[in-house]
């Protein structure tokens, strides 16, 4: 038990304990860490040089290559409608608790790093597009360079076979991309721990306790979503034979998501749990795989966490209908679309930083929130699965 829990969580415990000893070396040191700083850096302008490449090849490649597109039928169209909804509004049930709650401690302010808020209703030209394809190279253009991939993708795939060359060609350089992640991860342990110890070194413990109040604001609003809005779906599919059959076997799926923290991991769990329940096979059989990449109520969660988190840490005010509305496409970027992608919550996270301007150390500092809630997190992506596909059968059967 203890090897299959190690196996699991290795690489996250390796990496919050780099952060514990990173902070403990800030406390203790103050600002002698500074001479640290260009070893934090160095990995983290690794991961940004990496991040456009990623997106690029990652998404082409997914939308190049994707099969039986003409026999998606009814249950793609109720599938990918359920999906929107239910991210959506677990975003703005996050968004309701952190607009009361303020996830970071009053005393920190990164003043001195904040960068010209981008004012969404002048600059939507800006957002979308770029004036020069050159511009689509920089981690400071990321949904005009996602729009472009996108078209990019669809175009390859209209070609069809006769550029099966380069839809190969796209898979592999994904995959080489995507490995090139995996080896500069290895400097994560060493990077974020340098970068820690010169953040708390200058900072101090404030931002230690940030990161436990995000930690407990996020537990608590995953158990209650998990409790009211899984019933009241349940409710609406099954009426209270649902509520009764859901909560009789989804435990399987609850324990295998917590063990693994991984969604494709507890792929097999969900159809059982799925036949246990009742479903029809065609679509759970259907749905359950898709929405185990890209169906993530928890990653849209923890997305407007990310979000406000940066905005108070940065001392910006997060009460603009354009800030909120962008905060909630985000949100289900990322639980609908980005979920499905290798490195998705890399994109994600720098989608965030580019669309709202914030200067390159926001990066790792949301990164570290990703880690922080990645097991409740997995939690609601697998488990969530299982009311939505209750849903898509009920809409199908009607």
């Amino acid at each position: 038990m203890l090897y299959k829990f190690w196996k699991n969580y290795r690489f996250p415990i390796i990496l919050f304990i780099s952060i514990i000893i990173g902070s403990l070396l800030g406390l203790v040191l103050g600002d002698k860490t500074s001479y640290l700083e260009p070893i934090g850096n160095i990995f983290i302008n690794l991961l940004f040089i990496v991040v456009v490449p990623l997106v690029f090849f990652s998404i082409s490649s997914s939308i190049a290559n994707i099969k039986n597109i003409n026999k998606l039928g009814k249950i793609f169209k109720y599938m990918l409608f359920v999906f929107v909804i239910t991210s959506l509004i677990s975003a703005v049930f996050m968004l309701l608790i952190l607009l009361f709650i303020n996830p970071v401690s009053n005393s920190i302010n990164f003043t001195e790093y904040t960068e010209q808020s981008i004012n969404i209703g002048s600059n939507i030209v800006n957002m979308f597009t770029t004036s020069e394809f050159y511009l689509l190279l920089s981690k400071s253009n990321m949904l005009p360079l996602i729009i472009f991939t996108i078209l990019f993708g669809l175009s390859v795939r209209l070609c069809g076979d006769s550029v099966e060359s380069i839809k190969k060609g796209l898979d592999s350089l994904t995959k080489v991309m995507y490995k090139m992640v995996n080896i500069i991860m290895y400097l994560a342990p060493i990077g974020l721990m340098a970068y820690f110890a010169n953040l708390i070194g200058t900072y101090g413990p404030e931002l230690i306790g940030s990161y436990a109040k995000s930690f407990i604001i996020y537990l608590v609003a995953a158990l209650l979503y998990y409790i009211f809005f899984y019933s009241l779906y349940v409710y609406l599919a099954y009426r209270r034979k649902g509520i009764k059959l859901f909560y009789k076997n989804i435990l399987l799926s609850t324990i295998t998501s917590l063990g693994t923290c991984s969604s494709l991991a507890s792929l097999p769990a969900n159809i059982t749990v799925a036949d246990q329940i009742g479903i029809d096979k065609e679509v759970s059989r259907f749905s359950l795989p898709i929405g185990a990449t890209i169906h993530m109520e928890g990653s849209s969660m923890a997305s407007i966490l990310k979000i406000v988190f940066l905005f108070s840490i940065f001392g910006r005010s997060f009460n603009g209908v354009g800030d909120i509305l962008l905060a909630l496409l985000i949100a289900v970027l990322s639980g609908v679309v980005m979920s499905g992608i290798p490195g998705g919550g890399l994109i994600g996270e720098m989608l965030i930083v580019s669309l709202y301007g914030f200067p390159s150390v926001a990066f790792p500092i949301i990164s570290t929130i990703g880690w922080l809630v990645d097991s409740p997190g997995t939690c609601l992506n697998v488990v969530g699965d299982i009311p939505s596909a209750m849903m898509i059968n009920r809409l199908v059967e009607k």
